[in-house]
């Protein structure tokens, strides 16, 4: 090549530097916008995914022993009612003792539970009601003492010195009221009966006292009846000593973080709405319930006056 050849050959390659530079600078720029709106598929992908998890999110219910939870029947009738009535996959947790349930529920760990007046207004502030059943036409209960049926008792005094069951620590009817009702004459339960034991489970409290394992028990009045009917040889071996004054019935509650949330909402309408369908209603006879209602949280007050009636006992 001549030297003509070479300056020529240098010149171009001068002049096309900018042309080269624009050329390189669309490059790099088609890339950053390959590269940014394939992040932003990304990411809406990944909205699109969320909110349909969102929308399929499992509904978690806990069951606490107030419930009548061996019945395996119910509970499978109960999961395919929520499951149909919210439109959500459901999951029925269940725990030994009222505490598991109730630290679960506070954690936000569950949507809802079904728990029990006592650990409700010991967490008032932190707990948001859902839903109350009502039982014989109203939210209320009561709290029943019990000893064997031939036993010649008559009163609470006759009780002293006893082997006496108890439900849970946490639970109202099957410690609670017994409880206050000591605590009004200043006593404790150790310093009234001989021994005191927890069976976890209202059924329980019925069997060791029909069994002799205990002498007395503090038991549900609707588990109690509802025993009744099912397993009449069961509760025929005992005898109602004592009825407490009528009570709120055990609620379905939330953490209050949760009460405005879709799962909360769902399942809310569900219980409220459990008599109007088929499968709702065959729920409720299974549970020997009316249906479910929106109450006033004061209707607890007459527990939570027992909760610190013992606790000002110490």
């Amino acid at each position: 090549m001549s030297f003509a050849h070479e300056s020529f050959a240098h010149d171009l390659r001068m002049q096309s530097s900018p042309l080269r530079r624009k050329v390189e600078n669309v490059v790099v720029d088609r890339r950053r916008f390959v590269t940014g709106a394939g992040a932003l598929c990304f990411l809406a992908a990944l909205t699109r995914r969320g909110a349909v998890a969102a929308q399929t999110k499992a509904i978690r219910f806990g069951l606490t022993p107030v419930f009548l939870d061996n019945d395996l029947k119910l509970l499978e009738a109960l999961k395919s009612y929520f499951e149909t009535a919210t439109k959500r996959p459901v999951q029925l947790v269940q725990r030994r003792t009222y505490e598991e349930i109730t630290a679960l529920l506070i954690s936000g760990q569950l949507d809802a539970a079904w728990i029990c007046g006592f650990p409700f207004v010991a967490n008032r502030d932190q707990l948001a009601l859902v839903a109350v059943p009502l039982w014989r036409g109203r939210p209320l209960y009561q709290s029943y003492l019990i000893v064997a049926k031939s036993r010649q008792a008559q009163t609470l005094d006759d009780l002293r010195g006893d082997i006496h069951a108890f439900s849970d620590p946490n639970s109202n009817s099957g410690y609670l009221v017994t409880r206050a009702l000591l605590a009004e004459r200043g006593l404790k339960p150790a310093d009234f009966f001989s021994r005191t034991f927890f069976t976890y489970g209202h059924r329980n409290v019925v069997r060791a006292v029909a069994s002799g394992l205990a002498e007395s028990g503090s038991v549900d009045g609707y588990v109690w009846e509802v025993l009744a009917e099912a397993e009449p040889r069961l509760t025929g071996a005992t005898r109602v000593l004592r009825r407490s004054e009528w009570l709120g019935f055990p609620p379905v509650a939330t953490a209050r973080a949760l009460a405005g949330s879709a799962n909360v909402r769902r399942l809310q309408q569900a219980l409220l709405n459990m008599d109007k369908s088929e499968a709702g209603r065959k729920v409720l006879a299974l549970l020997r319930l009316d249906g479910f209602a929106s109450e006033s949280p004061r209707l607890f007050d007459t527990i939570a006056a027992k909760l610190a009636l013992v606790r000002r006992l110490g």
